[in-house]
């Protein structure tokens, strides 16, 4: 039996739990072995098959793109029933197929019969069990409010289950400073003890209606929830580019890397390369390193990245290289990714032929941005239910706006509900704080601090909203001279070695300079903040050292590895460094240069654009630039939009063509129930669904 041979095996910062004990059969015979409860997509990829099917149209490959149930890419049958891989369980026993075509229709031959769905009520419905949804479910039932929370997953958090490193903000506001995997059990714990708030996990929010009834399919059930309330917390999903190749297995979003790696414990790639340096690129690229994968690259259009800046720093101390102003041009290969071909960008966005370059990776991970998933708000605004938004489906921002948002929502609910509350002018402000762009960093002096033996080094110069560093210093060292959680951190005067800024920081930004480590003075010890495996920094071992940015120091060698009750599985890494560099070391690298081949640039470029009905660039520029400015005419003429995922991946890019031929007045496509798929069977209250799918 298969099943571990692409599992992670170590993780410094999760727990390797249980093996995989479920036998499952795939394709011609296989059994493999999943984990319980494990979804068929992690299954698969942990026994190495990326190759879910192929179309029915043209034979293209298919495999995962979000592991999130928005898009078809993953359809394979499931005991004769066509399912979304990502989003459907193992059982013991199952057998699953890929699909080479269309999945077959069942058989119809007797009349069947269903029920009525039930229907339940309640004063607020909440969908979304993610930072803001669960903020807002904590507050309304904090006031005894009849509140039910349903979420698609069998386990609450949200995108916070994904996120493996401590977050920005402020501590007393959204826990910065915590791992965004110990904030979402914060909050189910907090939501679980209130009486009022009752939680439906697993339970799929399909569609709004004009009676102001929500249809939710809960337990393979369909149900009708009334809420006096609806609150939309649906968070986001993440935007896509097209380029030659963007449709093949090895090409997929950067949630879906992160549920594989971080929810489930797959091993998907030993060589990844990201597109986009916004904060979801740049954490996704780290979240490899942490599970032993290579990154090979990382590369952003704009001529500089778009998140944090101590992000990208952080990679590129590690020696992950990171390429402004470039694109990806082409993903090689035939059933899975191969290589990826990148080239820098002229002054009109094109790619410049003399600097085209391949680099062999098996994963191109695509985080070019996130738009919200709000589809079931628009309709209910259309409707005229009572209707409010809270996190990304309202705006997209951090994780920890997201936190502190859900708790100004579920207070203007309150309010709307008739209670006597208000919202704090306060919050509102704190809001737009933890909101605010990162701002433009700032010259970075490192000077000695004369008299003192030991003092911290911080690496932090962008105005972020981030203040960790000054609540946890036992003697009030370290502060933010204007007094807010987005000015710069600065160390003061007095110091006790306890290294406490040090395993705090959520940047990892940083570091303890000990001047009398050397009697003899040449030499001086410098202990970093460490999160990734240990293989290379063991004691004793010799390392490289480099600074802010990534550029090379010199050697150091690890002296200890310290490890306390208050380090929240973070390492002190000991370095004996020479005296003359300890102002300079930021960190270490890990990883080694990667080749490029020079290539030329691919000429007949003509990517899909729409996945599921495999619709290529030149069919929808076509019809552009014939005149067609309604997106529900292109549905209709080349069925854009009318596939498994109902348009949800591919609107972003076809709006973006739009664009770029200078269309404006554009018709947006209608959104209809409902907005996601699920067994007619389920729909028809048929047992068992012995009659239809």
């Amino acid at each position: 039996m298969e099943g571990e041979a692409r599992r992670v095996e170590r993780h410094p910062i999760l727990a390797v739990e249980g093996r995989a004990t479920v036998p499952f059969h795939f394709g011609d015979g296989r059994v493999l072995l999943a984990r319980p409860g494990e979804v068929i997509s992690s299954a698969l990829f942990a026994a190495g098959v990326h190759l879910f099917g192929r179309h029915p149209k043209d034979g293209g490959p298919q495999g995962i793109f979000c592991a999130n149930g928005q898009c078809g890419q993953c359809l394979v049958l499931a005991d004769g029933r066509p399912v979304k891989a990502c989003m459907t369980a193992v059982e013991p026993g199952m057998v699953v197929q890929a699909l080479g075509g269309d999945p077959p229709l069942p058989l119809d031959d007797e009349p069947a019969s269903g029920r009525a769905p039930e229907v339940v009520a309640t004063d607020v419905l909440v969908i979304g069990g993610g930072p803001a949804g669960l903020s807002a479910a904590a507050e309304l039932g904090s006031r005894g409010i009849d509140t039910l929370v349903v979420d698609d997953k069998d386990t609450l958090g949200g995108k916070l289950t994904l996120q493996t490193h401590p977050f920005f903000g402020s501590i007393r506001d959204c826990w910065a400073g915590t791992r965004g995997i110990d904030i979402g059990g914060i909050l189910s714990r907090q939501v679980a003890a209130l009486p009022s708030v009752h939680v439906w996990p697993s339970a799929t929010a399909v569609g709004v209606f004009r009676d102001r009834k929500v249809g939710v399919v809960r337990r393979r059930q369909y149900v009708l929830v009334v809420p006096r309330v609806l609150l939309v917390a649906t968070g986001a999903r993440e935007k896509t580019i097209a380029f030659a190749g963007s449709d093949l297995p090895g090409v997929y979003g950067a949630g879906a890397f992160q549920t594989l790696v971080n929810r489930d414990l797959v091993r998907p790639a030993d060589r990844l390369f990201v597109i986009g340096g916004g904060n979801v690129g740049l954490i996704a690229a780290y979240h490899a390193l942490q599970a032993g994968i290579e990154v090979v690259g990382l590369v952003e259009a704009l001529p500089h990245v778009g998140g944090y800046k101590v992000h990208l720093d952080k990679l590129r101390r590690l020696g992950v290289p990171v390429w402004t102003s470039h694109t990806v041009v082409e993903a090689v290969g035939v059933d899975h990714v191969e290589a990826v071909t990148i080239a820098a960008l002229d002054e009109r966005w094109q790619p410049r032929p003399e600097t085209v370059q391949k680099l062999d990776v098996d994963t191109v991970l695509v985080a070019v941005g996130l738009s919200p998933v709000n589809e079931l708000l628009e309709k209910a605004r259309s409707y005229g239910m009572e209707v409010h938004a809270a996190g990304d489906a309202s705006e997209i921002a951090e994780a920890s706006a997201a936190i502190f948002g859900g708790r100004i929502a579920g207070r203007q609910v309150l309010k709307s509900l008739g209670h006597d509350v208000e919202v704090p002018p306060e919050w509102e402000d704190t809001a737009r704080v933890l909101r605010s762009k990162p701002g433009t960093p700032a010259e970075l002096v490192v000077e000695p601090r004369r008299g003192l033996s030991t003092y911290p080094v911080i690496r932090c110069h962008q105005p972020i909203p981030c203040n960790p560093c000054t609540e946890v210093c036992p003697v009030g060292s370290i502060t933010i001279p204007d007094g807010t959680i987005t000015g710069l951190p600065r160390f003061r005067d007095r110091c006790l070695g306890c290294g406490r800024c040090v395993l705090v920081c959520p940047a990892l930004a940083i570091v303890l300079v000990d001047e009398g480590y050397d009697p003899t003075g040449a030499r001086a010890l410098v202990t970093l903040p460490w999160e990734l495996p240990l293989d290379a920094v063991f004691p004793g071992a010799d390392v490289e050292t480099t600074g802010l940015e990534g550029e090379p120091v010199g050697r150091g060698r690890v002296v200890a590895l310290r490890e306390r009750d208050d380090q929240d599985r973070r390492v002190l890494l000991a370095l004996d460094v020479p005296f003359d560099d300890r102002l300079r070391v930021a960190g270490i690298t890990v990883q080694r240069a990667h080749d490029q081949q020079p290539v030329e640039l691919p000429s007949d470029a003509d990517p899909i654009i729409c996945r599921c009905s495999r619709v290529r660039r030149s069919t929808v520029l076509g019809h552009i630039r014939a005149g067609v400015h309604d997106m529900n005419a292109l549905k209709a003429v080349i069925r854009t939009g009318m596939g498994p995922c109902g348009g949800k991946v591919c609107t972003d890019e076809i709006l973006r063509l739009f664009r770029q031929e200078g269309v404006e007045g554009i018709t947006t496509p209608t959104v209809r129930p409902f907005v996601a798929e699920f067994p007619l069977h389920v729909y028809a209250g048929l047992a068992g669904g012995e009659k239809a799918t």
